[in-house]
C-alpha cells in the first residue's frame, strides 16, 4: 500500500477550514495535516465542546480525507525560547497574555499539554511542532560560549518537556519535533542530545523535514539513518542554496523570497533534496506514515504549487522490493 499523501495547513491558516478542506481534496491529497491555529484545529474549543471534534472528523470524511496529525509548531516554539515581541504574533492572545515571559513559557507548556488532550479526543496519536530553544542565540561562540551554557540549555529544555511528555504519555500521543533552526534540535548532534536529555524516553520523536537539514549541509538521508525508530511522521518539503559570491549561508538578514538570499524553500522537486534517497530510506526502516506535504514557495503560487506537489509526491513514493533481485538465481 503506498503512503498517504498528505497536505499541511500551516501556510493555508488564512481560509476557513471549510474552503481549505475542500481545496486539499481537489488537490489531490489522501488527507490533511491539521495546523493548531486559524480555525484548523482549536485546541481549547476541542477540549471545550464535546461536538467539536465530531463535527471536524465529519467534515474531513465527507470528503474522504484521512488526518493522521494535527500540529502545533507556534505554540512550542513559545515553551523553550527567549520570549520577545516577535511571539504575540504567533501566539493566542490567552498564551501570549500580558507577555510576560516566564508566564508565556509557563501557558505556553500547558497549551501542550492540552493540544495532547486534544489529539487524543480527536483519535491522533501524533503531534508535530516545535520546543523553542534558550540557547539559540549562542549558535556562533563568540563572546566565547562555556559548555556549561549550552548543557544549561539541554537541562532547561528537559525541565519544561518532562512534564510535557508525561501529558502525551498518559494520552497516548507523541511529540515529533520538526528538527529546525531556532528549535533546541537543529541537526544529526543537536537531535541526539535532545534525545538523552529527555532519556529517550518514548513519547518524544521527529517530524523529518530535509528542507531544514540540506541547506545546513546535512544529508537528510543520514538523518533517518541516525534515528530509524524516532521518525514519528514526515514533511516533504525542498530547499535549495543559493549562493552567489554576495550572499551568506547566514541569509544575510535579508527575509524569504528575497533572491539576494543565500537559500530558500521550493516547491517539492525543485529544489535540492534527493527524495528518491529518501524513499528508501524510509522503506529501509519501514515507515509507514503520511507523507506530509508542508508547501512553502515564494516565487510560486501556492495553488499550482500544491497541486503540482501532489503529483510529484506520488510519483516519487514507491514500496520496497519483497525479494532480492537476483531471487532467481538461488537454488531450490
Amino acid at each position: 500500500m503506498p503512503r498517504p499523501v498528505t497536505l499541511f495547513t500551516g501556510q493555508w491558516a488564512d481560509l476557513p477550514i471549510e474552503k481549505m478542506a475542500r481545496k486539499t481534496k481537489e488537490f489531490g491529497y489522501d488527507g490533511i495535516e491539521l495546523a493548531c491555529w486559524g480555525d484548523h484545529f482549536e485546541v481549547d474549543k476541542a477540549l471545550s465542546d464535546d461536538g467539536y471534534c465530531r463535527a471536524k472528523r465529519d467534515l474531513l470524511d465527507s470528503l474522504d480525507l484521512q488526518c493522521h496529525a494535527i500540529s502545533a509548531h507556534l505554540v512550542g516554539q513559545a515553551v523553550c525560547d527567549i520570549i520577545d515581541e516577535r511571539h504575540k504574533a504567533i501566539l493566542p492572545p490567552h498564551v501570549w497574555g500580558d507577555g510576560k515571559p516566564e508566564g508565556v513559557n509557563k501557558r505556553a507548556a500547558e497549551e501542550l499539554k492540552n493540544t495532547a488532550r486534544a489529539a487524543k479526543k480527536f483519535g491522533i496519536s501524533t503531534v508535530n511542532g516545535f520546543t523553542g530553544s534558550s540557547i539559540w542565540h549562542l549558535l556562533y561562540s563568540f563572546p566565547p560560549v562555556s559548555g556549561k551554557m549550552i548543557d544549561d540549555g539541554f537541562k532547561l529544555f528537559a525541565e519544561r518537556f518532562h512534564p510535557i511528555l508525561d501529558v502525551f504519555a498518559e494520552c497516548g500521543v507523541k511529540f515529533a519535533l520538526e528538527v529546525h533552526p531556532t528549535e533546541i534540535a537543529f541537526d544529526v548532534y543537536t537531535a541526539e542530545r535532545a534525545l538523552a536529555a529527555l532519556d529517550h524516553r518514548p513519547e518524544f520523536g521527529f517530524n523529518f523535514d530535509p528542507s531544514h537539514l540540506i541547506w545546513q549541509g546535512v544529508d537528510p538521508v543520514e538523518f533517518i539513518r541516525a534515528f530509524p525508530d524516532r521518525i514519528y511522521h514526515v514533511h516533504v518539503k525542498d530547499a535549495i542554496v543559493t549562493l552567489n559570491g554576495k550572499s551568506g549561508i547566514l541569509a544575510s538578514h535579508i527575509n524569504f523570497g528575497d533572491p539576494r538570499r543565500g537559500w530558500d524553500f521550493r516547491s517539492p522537486g525543485r529544489g535540492s533534496v534527493n527524495f528518491e534517497e529518501i524513499i528508501r530510506a524510509l522503506n529501509v526502516i519501514n515507515y509507514q506514515g503520511p507523507l506530509s506535504v508542508e508547501w512553502e514557495d515564494s516565487g510560486m503560487e501556492r495553488e499550482f504549487g500544491a497541486r503540482e506537489a501532489a503529483t510529484f509526491v506520488r510519483s516519487k513514493d514507491f514500496a520496497p522490493s519483497g525479494r532480492a533481485f537476483d531471487a532467481a538465481f538461488e537454488k531450490a
